[in-house]
C-alpha cells in the first residue's frame, strides 16, 4: 500500500515536473504527451477509473477551443490577419508610430482571437516589415509577444486560460470585457512606455523609407464569408449566447465550403494543445482526489495571496495547469477571484521567455529567420512589465 502511494505521488510529481520543463530528459516528449502518459499511468494505478477520467474532461472548454482554432484558421487562410496588419501599418512608418501601431493592433486583435495565433502570424510579418524599413526587429518582436499576452486578458476568447475560467465561473462575455478591458488597454500603454525607455532607436517620429515589402494576397470569397461569420460569432458572445455552442456553430458553417480542402483547416488545429488540456483535466481530478490542494486553500482566500501564488505557479508549470489546479478552490460566484485569477495567470506570462506560449512562438519564428531574442533580453523587458501590470491588476480589482 505504501509502495503504491509513493508510486502514485512519484508519477504525479514527475508529470508536473515534465510539464514545467516542457520535456522529459532523454525522451522525445512534449507537454501534450507528458500529460497524456501521466494520466494513463495514474488511471492504471487505480487513482481514477476510465469513466471518471473521461468525465473529468470539460467538454465546453475543449469544444470552444477547437471551434476557435477552426475560426482562426479560416481567418488566416483568407488573409484577414495580413490585411489587418497592412491596414494598421498604412497609418505610420516612423519607428515610434510603428511600435505603437503594432502594440495596440496586435493587442486588440488578440482580445478577440487566440493570442497564440496572433503571435504565430504577426511575427514573420513584423520581421519582414522591419527588414524593409531597416529597423532593429528586437523591440518590435517584444512588442508583439507582450501585447498579445496583455491584450488577451480583456476577453474570455483571448487565450486558453480565459476560456477555462469562462467555463468554470459562468461570467458573461460582456461582464468579463467590462472588468478587464481597462487592464488590457492600460497595460498596452505601459508596454509602449517601457520599450520607449529601453530602446532609444524607437523614439524617432521621422518616417522610414520603405524599401520593399511583398503584397499579401486576399482570397475575397473566403475573406467575406469568414468575416461575416466571425462578426456574427462576436455578436453572439456579446448578447450572452453560450460560448462553446456559438463557436461550434460558427466553425461548422466555415467548414461547409467548396473553396478550401478540409485537411488544410484541420492541419492548423493545435491538436497538441487539445490533448494537453484533456490530460491536464485528468491530472487536476487526481490532484483533487488526493487532496493535495489543501495547503493552498487559505492562500487563495486572500486577493494578494491568490495573485502571488498564481504568478509563481504560472511561471513554474505554465498558466493553463495553474488555472486548472486553483479553480476548485474558488467558489463559482466569487467573481472577483475569478477575474484576479484570469488577469494574473495571463500577465504573469510576460515575466520570462518561457512564461507564455506566445513568447516561445515569437522567439522560434524569429530564430528561423536568423534573429535571436535571448532570455536576458526578454527578462529586462518582462520583469518591469509584469510587476507594473500585476500591481495595476491588484489595485483595480481590489
Amino acid at each position: 500500500m505504501i509502495v503504491l502511494q509513493f508510486t502514485i505521488y512519484g508519477v504525479l510529481g514527475l508529470t508536473y515536473l515534465g510539464l514545467a520543463l516542457g520535456y522529459i530528459p532523454g525522451l522525445r516528449m512534449n507537454r501534450a504527451t507528458i500529460a497524456l502518459v501521466g494520466s494513463a499511468f495514474l488511471i492504471a494505478l487505480g487513482v481514477l477509473n476510465l469513466q471518471e477520467a473521461w468525465l473529468a474532461i470539460d467538454a465546453n472548454t475543449i469544444v470552444f477551443l477547437l471551434s476557435m482554432m477552426v475560426v482562426n484558421a479560416n481567418l488566416a487562410y483568407s488573409g484577414f490577419f495580413r490585411k489587418a496588419l497592412s491596414v494598421l501599418l498604412s497609418i505610420t512608418r516612423s519607428p515610434l508610430g510603428l511600435l505603437i501601431t503594432l502594440t495596440f493592433g496586435s493587442g486588440i486583435l488578440s482580445a478577440f482571437f487566440l493570442n497564440d495565433t496572433l503571435a504565430l502570424v504577426f511575427t514573420p510579418l513584423t520581421l519582414s516589415l522591419t527588414q524593409a524599413l531597416g529597423l532593429n526587429p528586437i523591440p518590435y518582436l517584444l512588442a508583439i509577444a507582450g501585447a498579445t499576452n496583455i491584450g488577451s486578458v480583456a476577453t474570455l476568447s483571448g487565450n486558453p486560460q480565459n476560456i477555462l475560467i469562462g467555463s468554470f465561473s459562468g461570467i458573461s462575455y460582456l461582464d468579463f470585457l467590462r472588468a478587464l478591458a481597462p487592464i488590457g488597454i492600460t497595460g498596452l500603454f505601459i508596454q509602449v512606455a517601457l520599450l520607449w525607455l529601453l530602446y532609444p532607436d524607437v523614439r524617432s517620429n521621422q518616417p522610414c523609407q520603405l524599401l520593399k515589402i511583398d503584397n499579401q494576397r486576399i482570397f475575397k470569397p473566403l475573406f467575406k464569408k469568414t468575416l461575416i461569420i466571425t462578426t456574427g460569432l462576436l455578436i453572439a458572445f456579446a448578447v450572452g449566447l453560450p460560448l462553446a455552442e456559438s463557436a461550434l456553430v460558427a466553425a461548422s458553417l466555415l467548414l461547409i465550403t467548396r473553396r478550401i480542402k478540409p485537411q488544410r483547416i484541420l492541419k492548423k488545429v493545435d491538436w497538441n494543445l487539445l490533448v494537453m488540456f484533456s490530460g491536464l483535466f485528468i491530472l487536476t481530478k487526481v490532484t483533487q482526489k488526493l487532496n493535495l490542494l489543501q495547503p493552498f486553500t487559505h492562500v487563495v482566500k486572500s486577493e494578494l495571496g491568490l495573485l502571488g501564488i498564481t504568478t509563481i505557479m504560472s511561471n513554474l508549470i505554465s498558466n493553463v495547469p495553474t488555472v486548472l489546479l486553483l479553480q476548485p478552490l474558488i467558489a463559482q460566484d466569487d467573481t472577483r477571484s475569478w477575474l484576479l485569477l484570469a488577469a494574473s495567470s495571463t500577465l504573469a506570462g510576460n515575466l520570462t521567455l518561457f512564461g507564455a506560449v506566445a513568447n516561445l512562438i515569437t522567439v522560434e519564428a524569429a530564430a528561423e529567420l536568423g534573429y535571436k531574442l535571448t532570455f536576458w533580453e526578454h527578462l529586462r523587458f518582462g520583469v518591469p512589465l509584469t510587476v507594473s501590470t500585476l500591481l495595476l491588476v491588484y489595485l483595480w480589482i481590489h
